[in-house]
């Protein structure tokens, strides 16, 4: 499968958390859609919405979804957590619990909640148990918890099995952001007992920007107040004269608008490349690369601020040397064509399946260069 990448071979790429290369089916796609609409416009559109119900089929299957018709498609997870927010059926007085340092996206939309009267309570990242920290906080006013399934800055991965029981037993509802572990890990919705789960393309999933996964259990979508409305949202979806409508059943009362195609185009061809393969065998690669950079780390001294227990991680290793400050040595190794990320205070690796042994070990050749260069 490894045909199925191209990148520039002065290019060592690092950072499938933040924005990740296509494959060459998903560009070979893109190329194909748009040569399509020049041609011949939108006179293939019933076979774009076939398409589409492609893309939500595999979306199903890549999280254990009992169907399709619980998929939405957005634009991107700031936009699925936000319909949640501000759709939910906040009381005053109520809470959401999340934890500390979140990203922005898992974060803003619930804390915007003030000014209805709904606390944001955050449970810290750094906690011997941080689950335990979690729902410590909970109490008969939660009405939701929110968490990411792999933190963004050190990797962290969270049991969320634990929590989707404790919320499924006390009421609560449970919104995953799997950003960080959708196309990295096996993922089942039954077993998290997620009643949300959001999720953006570009990034584990190989895809585009501009589309997302948007999981809503049924009874929990029936649950949330509409907050953008449209043509494409209504159940008799085409009907454009009828004077009266009503939301449509499945989770496409979410999407207000026209949808993205050239985006589905390009996330469906990505999902069947990771389909191909396998999410337990790409689990299992990326784990053999992660476990070989932690290597690196310890054979230089460096400082690891990933957990080192494999079940606690997936695809990011974030690591600090001593002496030298995380920016400028993110900096100098972008300016030698090491694509990486600086968070949580350390430089963020994040390899994929398909990142080559040889490429990893060519990172630390250089990052050791630059390091005897600055006399560290």
């Amino acid at each position: 499968m490894h045909h199925e990448f191209g990148l520039d071979p002065e290019i060592i790429y690092l950072n499938h958390a933040a924005v990740a290369p296509w494959p060459r089916r998903t560009e070979q796609a893109v190329v194909a859609f748009a040569g399509e609409n020049r041609r011949l416009g939108a006179t293939r559109y019933p076979e774009w919405l076939a398409r589409e119900a492609c893309l939500r089929q595999r979306l199903a299957a890549l999280i254990g979804a009992a169907s399709p018709d619980d998929i939405a498609l957005m634009k991107n997870t700031s936009e699925a957590l936000s319909v949640i927010a501000e759709g939910f059926p906040w009381r005053r007085g109520d809470n959401l619990v999340s934890f500390a340092d979140e990203f922005p996206s898992n974060r803003l939309p619930w804390q915007a909640l003030s000014g209805r009267g709904v606390e944001t309570r955050l449970a810290p990242l750094n906690a011997c148990d941080p689950e335990q920290a979690l729902l410590a906080l909970c109490d008969a006013r939660t009405r939701l918890v929110s968490v990411s399934s792999v933190q963004y800055a050190n990797g962290l991965r969270i049991d969320l099995e634990q929590i989707g029981a404790y919320c499924r037993r006390q009421g609560i509802r449970f919104c995953v952001d799997a950003i960080q572990s959708l196309g990295a890990l096996p993922f089942a919705v039954d077993a998290v007992k997620a009643d949300f789960v959001v999720a953006d393309g570009h990034k584990w999933l190989l895809g585009p920007e501009g589309l997302a996964l948007f999981y809503s259990r049924p009874s929990a979508r029936e649950e949330l107040r509409l907050v953008q409305f449209g043509w494409h949202m209504v159940e008799a979806v085409g009907d454009f004269d009828a004077g009266d409508w009503r939301p449509a059943r499945s989770a496409r009362r979410f999407e207000c608008g026209s949808p993205n195609q050239l985006g589905i185009h390009a996330l469906d061809a990505s999902l069947s490349l990771l389909l191909e393969i396998g999410i337990e065998e790409i689990a299992r690669r990326i784990e053999a690369r992660v476990a070989a950079i932690i290597d690196e780390i310890d054979a230089r001294g460096f400082e690891l601020l990933t957990p080192r227990d494999a079940t606690r991680r997936a695809g990011i290793v974030t690591f600090r040397v001593p002496g030298m400050d995380s920016q400028a040595l993110y900096e100098r190794l972008m300016a030698h064509q090491v694509i990486c990320a600086c968070r949580g205070g350390g430089v963020r690796f994040s390899p994929h399946f398909h990142t080559a042994p040889e490429q990893i070990r060519k990172a630390f050749t250089i990052l050791s260069h630059l390091l005897s260069r600055a006399g560290a």
